[in-house]
């Protein structure tokens, strides 16, 4: 199997195998580390000596518990380095740098303090988790909760005194399965035996879908209520909870992380997004949706509606049992395919397990760069401030349905520019930059390698190893192509904005030349972005001659540029930039683009456009007319169900806050908030309500009309036609041209863009 033992650069350089996990001492002069040997996991204290970084050891002078104070080499700024006795020594010491409060002495001394401190031993120590372990070595325990709504609310919320837990369902890596049943315990029995099952597992990982923000938050409000302590901790510690925010693409996901002692705690759902982000794959990132598509479904399936929990709990309780426990088992089983890449990158990165499902790319090139330079007695330089660095070519060349298509793509574009270009941050003195990105490329190239012989049955390799490699290569390829992204990255301590901006200039010139040797050899280009180019192929071209063009474009490219052919299509329909459809050789439709696939639009918009893109790639223009008069009738006559045209939002804030700001003039109305003030009912913070537009005119004030869901009656259905109806009017008219022009044509800056929100 491939290892990374022979790279300190990569995997640290302190050997000792097995760890699984590991958290601060209550003295904080220590940690306590978890081992696995054989079959059994053993503790150990470590001794811990915290550590910052500053520019001027005289603000250190006089502090508390300072047992050693190091000048680094080189010209970083960040050139001192400070050990204390114990953690709470490092934070006051940490706490003497910042500005004081007003009428108090003031110091501003730049400082590097890590808060998290087991990020602080793992780069001091030189180790890593999992040494010597494969992903099954892992004890991994899938949790899901099931609970009962009070009457009249559409949405549990924990601090509702008629709602409660009613089943928490176990499933573990090893076959254990169980569901803790409120049918049979009260609550506080519940609680108190889900504690023991998780101490008597002896976990090192929990796993939930959206564990972060329901799940846990759920159970440690419910504990409370009783008194319940949720001691979950390897050293018998309670369930900690704290606000944080995860960064997907430009979105900004906000939750409580939750901390246990001795064991790490995995959102599938998180990781679900973060997936997404490259594969843009994923139908939902609701549970059932991401086991139908990574073929992980439960044996037997149980499927219960989410709105239908407690009259099941009520009339079918053995039932709700098996729809627990069948959520447990898929989380586990999603887990497995989604997680297993951060279980290879922690074994890299000086973060634990739990932290690098967490953490951003470039924030873990942050660390190994850090870790290195610790290690060399180097400096560290403070961030750079800098300016937007320009982006990589991007553009829509022609508008339409091509037949058929291919995409071709350079392997790890920018960081194939900054090794062959010799790329770096200028305050790299030890060139640790290029040595870490070349040894990345080179594990994750012989990886990929690897994956795929034993795939092919070309190397006798097991299924085991199989997963490892294929986390392997998939883990370092997020890691190399963030290289680029680090050099633009604002807290990088290494970024360099001038690096950033030569990178993207040569991928220009890469994606340039791949277009001009395509149009050179007759092929049509549709859409470049970044690294990548959709095209037709030129005349006579034939499946068995791919390889062969691709091989003449790459001819063309600089040395050192490795381009492949990334995909073969029956055929695309090119709609505007990174808003496009694929049909494969197997007849599968694949959307791609927020436009196409954004989950702000009503459900009805979203099969709507899947539909009609899907007849256009199958050559069945003529038929799209048919499907925009299906949904108009279908709206006519009430035939939609609510389901599909309702809008679903969260109160993020009280009711008495979302008046004042809206008195103020901070913050428009907001149709959810508007129809929780008209509501019998107490909403709360947390509450999320389903709503659809009543009304009698497509232009109806949204927040002025609106209706719970719940509340909506087939048989007296009132929902607003008009408003609805010109929805369904307006995908038509963003799709009617491309019916009355079939075929390709040249696309402009005036061509139509799919907007779905006015």
């Amino acid at each position: 199997m491939l290892t990374l033992e022979s790279s300190p650069l990569l995997a640290g350089w302190e050997r000792s195998p097995g760890l699984v996990a590991l958290h601060l001492e209550a003295d904080g002069s220590a940690v306590r580390l978890y081992r696995r040997e054989g079959e059994r996991t053993v503790s150990e204290r470590s001794a811990f000596a915290p550590f910052l970084l500053v520019t001027d050891p005289t603000a250190l002078m006089g502090a508390r518990g300072l047992v050693s104070l190091q000048e680094l080499a080189g010209s970083g700024q960040l050139r001192f380095m400070a050990r204390f006795a114990s953690w709470p020594d490092a934070l006051a010491a940490r706490d003497r740098c910042r500005p004081m409060g007003e009428g108090q002495p003031t110091t501003d001394t730049p400082v590097y303090f890590s808060s998290d401190p087991a990020h602080q031993f793992l780069l001091l120590s030189g180790r890593t988790s999992f040494r010597d372990l494969a992903f099954s070595d892992l004890r991994r325990l899938a949790l899901d909760i099931e609970v009962i709504t009070t009457e009249g609310f559409e949405f549990p919320n924990a601090a509702r005194d008629g709602d409660r837990i009613v089943a928490v369902a176990l499933a573990d890596s090893t076959g254990f399965r169980h569901v803790v049943r409120g049918d049979h315990l009260d609550e506080p029995a519940l609680l108190a035996e889900c504690s023991r099952l998780i101490r008597e597992r002896d976990p090192d990982v929990i796993e939930g879908h959206n564990i972060f923000r329901f799940d846990l938050e759920y159970l440690q409000a419910r504990a409370r209520r009783y008194g319940v302590e949720l001691a979950w901790g390897r050293d018998g510690s309670l369930l900690q909870g704290r606000p944080a925010r995860l960064q997907v693409a430009e979105r900004s996901v906000t939750f409580r992380r939750y901390e246990i002692a001795g064991r790490h705690v995995v959102d599938t759902w998180m990781l679900a997004q973060l997936h997404d982000v490259g594969a843009r794959a994923l139908p939902s990132f609701g549970l059932k949706d991401i086991a139908r598509h990574l073929g992980v479904v439960a044996t037997n399936r149980t499927y219960v509606d989410g709105g239908a929990v407690t009259r099941e709990f009520s009339e079918a309780p053995e039932r709700l049992m098996a729809y627990a426990l069948d959520d447990a088992v898929e989380t586990l089983a999603v887990g497995r395919i989604l997680s297993a890449p951060y279980f290879a990158q922690a074994q890299v990165v000086p973060f634990d397990y739990q932290a690098t499902t967490l953490r951003g790319a470039a924030a873990k090139i942050d660390a190994l760069l850090l870790r290195e330079s610790l290690r060399q007695g180097r400096a560290v330089p403070l961030p750079q401030a800098g300016t937007p660095v320009g982006g990589g070519y991007t553009a829509v060349f022609m508008r339409g349905v091509a037949r058929p298509v291919l995409h071709v793509d350079v392997t790890s574009l920018y960081p194939s520019v900054m090794l062959t270009r010799r790329i770096a941050p200028a305050s790299d003195e030890a060139g640790v930059f290029l040595a870490l990105l070349a040894e990345l490329h080179e594990f994750r190239v012989r990886a990929k390698r690897l994956a795929r012989e034993g795939t092919l049955g070309v190397a006798a390799i097991d299924a085991e190893p199989r997963v490892h490699l294929a986390a392997v290569q998939q883990s370092f390829k997020i890691l190399i192509n963030a290289f680029y992204g680090y050099l633009a990255f604002g807290n990088g301590h290494w970024n360099d904005y001038g690096a950033a901006n030569r990178v993207t200039d040569e991928g220009r010139m890469v994606v340039t030349a791949i277009i001009e040797e395509l149009r050179r050899l007759g092929a049509l280009p549709l859409e470049a972005d970044t690294d990548g180019v959709y095209f037709v192929p030129p005349p006579g071209h034939t499946e068995g001659d791919d390889e062969t063009l691709v091989a003449t474009v790459a001819g063309a490219l600089p040395h050192g540029i490795q381009l492949e052919l990334d995909g073969r299509y029956v055929a695309m329909l090119s709609y505007k930039m990174k808003t496009y459809g694929l049909l494969d050789g197997r007849g599968r439709v694949s959307l791609k683009g927020s436009a196409f696939r954004s989950r702000g639009m009503e459900p009805f918009q979203r099969l709507m456009i899947a539909e009609i893109v899907g007849l256009f790639l199958q050559e069945r223009a003529v038929d799209v007319k048919a499907v925009v008069d299906r949904w108009s009738a279908d709206f006519i006559a009430h035939r939609v169900p609510v389901r599909l045209f309702a809008r679903t939002e969260t109160l993020h804030e009280t009711l008495e806050a979302y008046r004042e700001r809206l008195g103020e003039g901070r913050r428009p109305p907001s149709a959810a908030y508007e129809l929780a003030l008209q509501s019998d009912s107490v909403w709360q913070p947390g509450d999320q309500l389903s709503y659809y537009v009543t009304g009698r005119s497509a232009t109806v004030s949204v927040s002025d009309h609106v209706r719970l869901a719940s509340l909506w009656d087939p048989e007296r259905p009132d929902e607003n036609v008009d408003y609805y109806y010109a929805k369904v009017q307006e995908i038509w008219g963003r799709f009617r041209d491309l019916v009355a022009r079939p075929g390709l044509h040249p696309a402009t800056e005036e061509e139509p863009q799919l907007s779905l929100f006015e």
